[in-house]
């Protein structure tokens, strides 16, 4: 094996258990379950070609980062457009289109943002999970 290849191999490798933990795609069943159990809900309402989406996925990305409490806390759950947009979570919560972001905790929604790629915005937002988480 080439040092250099070992060496980029050995650094993927350290670095493993220290990747944040990835959202959980949704599947029917998965919030009422999740909720059920007290936690508190991001739900990201996503389509890989949405260049909105994929503005809203660096900030999330970015803010996880800055602060770990956010995934220790909080339960992100990525719902495909394209597959659940029209189904019955979206209508359900009155989802007006991809791009959106709503935090969930028990029966309330605590907060929503459509279409919102502001750094402050998501993270009052992403704040607002986090105290529910925690309180």
């Amino acid at each position: 094996m080439h040092r250099r290849s070992f060496l980029a191999l050995t650094a993927g490798a350290l670095a493993l258990p220290f990747a944040a933990p990835a959202a959980l795609e949704y599947t029917p069943g998965l919030t009422t379950q999740r909720l059920a159990a007290g936690e508190t809900l991001f739900l990201d309402f996503r389509a890989s070609w949405c260049s909105t989406c994929a503005a809203q996925q660096r900030v999330l990305t970015e803010l996880k980062q800055e602060n770990p409490a956010y995934e220790q806390n909080i339960t992100f759950i990525d719902v495909d457009w394209d597959i659940h947009g029209k189904g019955e979570l979206s209508r359900m919560l009155n989802i007006p289109r991809r791009s959106t972001l709503v935090v969930l905790k028990g029966e309330q929604e605590l907060g929503r943002l459509v279409a919102q790629t502001g750094k402050a915005e998501i993270k009052a937002l992403m704040d607002t999970a986090l105290g529910a988480a925690t309180s």
